[in-house]
């Protein structure tokens, strides 16, 4: 159990990074499939050739940045459409990624990475003492995102989601705030699969294969359960729900469901999630629709106006 906490809050970050573009920039973005495992990729790779794990593990993140730069170029500038520009960066992704690496998979069994010191410390996986130093800094990470999203270059990002037609007639460039959101987003995500491969001990090239689902669920069952009623509580749900579903995982594994039934359980988790807010008692329980379910306005309608020169009624 120790371990699937443990897993959780570094997926966490990763979360953290789908709910930048799922929630705050309203953008369906799939590169995060490939992202996750460029970021662990670059990482392993520098490791392997003696550099320092910080250093790599910064290497992978920033790798992330390009990669969503990138889908945020091909659909702002390109023209393409959000969903197919993202496909298109991680399909691009699994080439570069194999490039990276030289190999399907690289080890880092033998090799220094963050984790040695708790390893070595006898921590990992045994001791409630590795949760709360990655616990904390996990919520390091999650005060600095808060905090971004509270800037005035937050707000207009965050203005972009919401209206973009809006934010755009008063000045703001819409198409930078997409890029910027997408390449901080996975560079986020980036950073989670150093992380993860870093932990694991190996680099895959399918690490990143359904991660976007996998995020979604995190994202969608933490504020199921938690809410949105600010930023602070929205990301803190979003790293909730992260430790949920590693914890569903861990004790469907252990009531004996079959490994190869974990992307249906993730599925059926997202549905549910998405459905339970809206029946019986749970209809209290802020969902992730609140944005698109919104009541009409109940101020009684108002009489057209008349123009004064030519009499035609218009619509107000």
């Amino acid at each position: 159990m120790i371990g699937a906490l443990e897993l959780g809050l570094i997926y966490g970050v990763m979360a953290l990074g789908v709910y930048l573009t799922f929630r705050i920039l309203n953008f369906p973005d799939l590169t995060v499939d490939g992202s996750f495992t460029t970021g662990a990729a670059v990482s392993a790779a520098m490791i392997v050739n003696g550099q320092n794990p910080l250093l790599a593990t910064l290497a992978g993140a920033a790798a992330g940045l390009i990669a969503g730069a990138v889908t945020g170029v091909l659909h702002t500038k390109g023209k393409i459409d959000g969903l197919l520009a993202g496909i298109l960066t991680m399909i691009a992704l699994w080439s570069i990624n194999l490039r990276i690496m030289g190999m399907a998979n690289v080890p880092l069994l033998r090799e220094d990475t963050l984790f040695t010191p708790l390893r070595e410390a006898g921590w990992i996986g045994k001791t409630w003492l590795a949760v709360l130093v990655i616990a904390v800094v996990l919520l390091a990470l999650k005060l600095l995102v808060d905090w971004f999203l509270s800037t005035d270059l937050g707000l207009a990002i965050q203005a972009t989601g919401n209206n973009e037609q809006m934010i755009r007639s008063f000045g703001v460039n819409t198409d930078g705030m997409k890029i910027l959101t997408l390449a901080l987003s996975n560079g986020l995500v980036a950073l989670a699969g150093a992380l993860v491969a870093q932990y694991q001990g190996f680099a895959d090239i399918s690490m990143g294969i359904g991660l976007i689902l996998i995020g979604l669920a995190s994202v969608i069952l933490g504020q199921a359960v938690l809410g949105q009623r600010n930023i602070f509580m929205a990301s803190l749900a979003v790293l909730v729900g992260s430790v949920l579903y590693r914890l569903i995982i861990f004790f469907a594994l252990i009531a004996g469901l079959n490994p190869n039934d974990m992307r249906a359980v993730t599925a059926v988790l997202v549905v549910a999630a998405l459905l339970l807010p809206r029946w019986g008692f749970l209809k209290k329980i802020p969902s992730l629709n609140q944005r698109g379910n919104r009541k009409p306005s109940q101020d009684p309608p108002r009489e057209p106006d008349v123009s004064a020169t030519t009499g035609v009624k218009i619509p107000v």
